[in-house]
């Protein structure tokens, strides 16, 4: 009879839990299918919360903080799930983004906010996000990547396979940004256009919003974590797909306010591009006024600065260099403390000396291994000591590629060297200033003699809802880089 009633309950129970997991979702109208619960939702998103603000940092601005909450709690009050903890936060990275974590966890990065043409805009990126969570998408797509062993969901600079020397290939980003499928973002739009539009701002925004990011060449100045459409796919006709919203919402709440010009005054000085407190490139040096050094890569390389290293690449060609901080020795001198650390990443030395660079403590040497899809590498590296810290400058070549390049990487081995207070008080961030225009201002006039080059003639152009062709209207008021 015990066994006959445990024969019973067997399908009652899953029934049960079938039950609980396939419900209606009230943001979407659809049955939905989930083996995660709103409070594995809310433990998931607390712990990688951790996580992102470790790896990205978080913008140092109390007001821009505020500001981007506020518009955030507004919106997530007109939603379907209006009681979860949101969170939303501007995290400081220059990259062109924003993203969602399961149960409420909202993030927006520094380098979206100049791209943006008004407040409204601003509020259909934070309603989209927004969407992603009420859709339960972001919940979705975070199990569906803890299932196939993944974890993170990491955007790749380069190559995925020199991630065995180091973190080379990645950006230093260790959080989660979950990637959808095509119609989780028409959905996330249609949702980010309803929240918008109830919340008081101009749904047609929205459009507006991604056409501007849909203009964004992701080889321009925006490198490092991945930008808005390495993570968030453009589908044929999304704009137009996304009026239907639009006209809906238009007809069934007053007109939005865009709050153009409320917007430009909280972006007015916002910091654009490197933060100096991470160190900063120009051109191909890179200075690191907290730290206390700089560095020339090699001219014409792509630099890239990552929250855990410096990764510069020869356009087109599989040749690296990478700058790290390395532990420091305990017990050891800096040969041994070499060597060792090279071989713990797989790379044996065939030959080295101490010596030093521009007269700081270092051991060069030549180190040989194998990396993943390139095969057979060699490596230029040094270890220098600098105000109690090791860093790793490191030249990285398959075998065939070593000997022409080994005088660049020998170059910029050589570049390493120790900032005065003078020289690193004087590096001040690149910052966002509204300009009015003026006649014969044209976008290349603008970059030349505001930005030195900081920002390209073609992105000054789409930071300012502008086509590339067009050029700016006398009078306009327009966001700069200075």
């Amino acid at each position: 009879m015990g066994r006959y009633r445990s024969l019973v309950l067997i399908p009652i129970l899953v029934l049960s839990v079938f039950g609980a997991a396939c419900a209606t979702n009230p943001a979407t109208g659809q049955h939905q299918f989930s083996l995660m619960s709103e409070d594995q939702e809310l433990q998931i998103g607390q712990q990688q919360d951790v996580e992102v603000r470790r790896q990205m940092g978080v913008y140092a601005d109390r007001a821009t903080q505020q500001y981007v909450s506020d518009i955030g709690v507004r919106l997530a009050r007109e939603s379907e799930r209006p009681n979860l903890p949101w969170h939303f936060t501007v995290v400081d990275v220059p990259a062109i983004n924003a993203f969602a974590l399961p149960g409420g966890y909202i993030y927006v990065t520094r380098g979206i906010l100049p791209f943006l043409g008004d407040e409204a805009e601003l509020a259909c990126v934070l309603g989209h996000e927004i969407g992603h969570v009420t859709a339960r998408h972001a919940a979705q797509q975070y199990s569906k990547s803890m299932g196939a062993g993944l974890g993170v969901l990491l955007g790749s600079i380069f190559v995925p396979e020199v991630r065995p020397f180091g973190q080379l290939a990645e950006t230093g980003l260790g959080a989660v940004i979950l990637k959808y499928g095509r119609d989780d973002e028409i959905q996330a739009d249609e949702l980010g256009v309803r929240y918008a539009a109830r919340g008081g701002w101009d749904p047609a925004a929205m459009p507006r919003m991604l056409t501007t990011l849909g203009r964004i060449d992701e080889d321009t100045d925006n490198k490092g974590v991945p930008n808005w459409l390495s993570t968030h796919p453009s589908p044929e006709n999304r704009i137009g797909r996304v009026q239907a919203a639009v006209q809906q919402a238009e007809t069934t709440a007053p007109p939005g306010v865009t709050n153009h010009d409320v917007y430009l005054q909280h972006l007015d000085g916002i910091v654009y591009g490197d933060n100096p407190e991470q160190g900063v490139v120009r051109g191909s040096v890179f200075l690191h006024p907290s730290l206390r050094f700089a560095i020339e890569f090699p001219p014409g390389w792509d630099v890239n600065n990552g929250q855990s290293e410096v990764v510069a690449k020869e356009p087109g060609v599989n040749t690296f260099m990478i700058l790290q901080q390395m532990p420091r020795p305990v017990g050891r001198g800096i040969e041994d403390a070499a060597v060792q650390s090279m071989q713990r990443a797989g790379f044996h030395a065939l030959d080295g000396e101490e010596t030093t660079v521009n007269g700081l403590p270092a051991f060069i040497a030549t180190y040989q291994g194998t990396v993943q899809d390139l095969g057979r590498v060699r490596l230029r590296a040094a270890h220098i000591v600098h105000e109690r810290r090791v860093y790793l400058v490191a030249g990285l070549a398959p075998l065939a590629l070593y000997e022409p390049h080994e005088p660049a990487f020998s170059q910029a081995i050589g570049s390493f060297r120790p900032m005065t207070r003078g020289e690193a008080e004087a590096v001040r961030p690149s910052r966002v200033n509204v300009y009015a225009a003026r006649a014969g201002d044209t976008w290349q006039s603008i970059a030349d003699h505001m930005s030195h080059g900081v920002i390209k003639a073609a992105t000054l152009a789409i930071m300012n809802t502008h086509a590339i062709a067009d050029e700016p209207r006398p009078g306009e008021r327009l966001k700069v880089v200075i």
